[in-house]
């Protein structure tokens, strides 16, 4: 199966992440645009030769992410808690599929396995993953960075709120730039490699 993966990849640009996190609903949502974008993250992904970890469901933006990126010949790995698995599990899954004990490894596991983060659209489950993941980012727990793929201003109120924390004093100007966003996946890349490193790739990785 391997060898069959390698076999049908594409072309692909360099990229400085191995494996990416992803974060999003396991429902499609009803905006087509964010089922778009979904396929359209995991193209990203396989075009920079990037693996996918993910929560594991087989449904919604989750189960359209995590085949695009299968079917690009990416190694696919879905952590979720066996007590999901009736839930966000329908059909055959794609990939590797890692089962944990509950939500807190789940998270652990994911976090672990990853370079960066990016959260497309979502609902409570993504909201706090992605929180998470800046939170530790602001303590110094982890240093990778994190993406929001904002589809359709999906997340402008949410970035309005942490704006509106910055001007209040509750978040640091330093802390509110832990925060990628961007309105296409293609663009959202771009932007975390650079964001990697101050020595920006060339041109025509984006």
């Amino acid at each position: 199966m391997e060898n069959q993966q390698q076999q049908r990849q594409p072309a692909s640009t360099k990229s400085r992440f191995r494996r990416l996190c992803v974060f999003c609903g396991s429902s499609p949502g009803k905006n087509p645009s964010y089922q778009l974008a979904a396929i359209q993250l995991g193209k990203q992904l396989v075009e920079r030769n990037i693996d996918l970890v993910y929560g594991g469901g087989s449904i919604g933006l989750m189960g359209l992410i995590s085949q695009a990126v299968y079917d690009g010949g990416r190694h696919v790995l879905g952590v979720i808690p066996k007590t999901l698995m009736p839930r966000e599990i329908t059909g055959e899954t794609v990939g590797e599929v890692r089962a944990v004990s509950g939500m807190h490894q789940r998270k652990a596991e994911m976090a672990r396995q990853a370079d960066a983060f990016i959260a497309l659209p979502g609902g409570y489950g993504t909201l706090e993953e992605l929180l998470e993941v800046i939170t530790w980012a602001q303590l110094g727990i982890h240093d990778k960075p994190v993406g929001l793929l904002n589809v359709d201003g999906y997340y402008n109120s949410l970035l309005s709120f942490i704006d509106k924390a910055v001007d209040e004093g509750f978040v640091t100007p330093a802390a509110r730039n832990i925060i990628v966003s961007a309105q296409t996946a293609q663009e959202l890349m771009c932007k975390l490699e650079v964001h990697l490193n101050d020595n920006p790739l060339p041109r025509s990785t984006c």
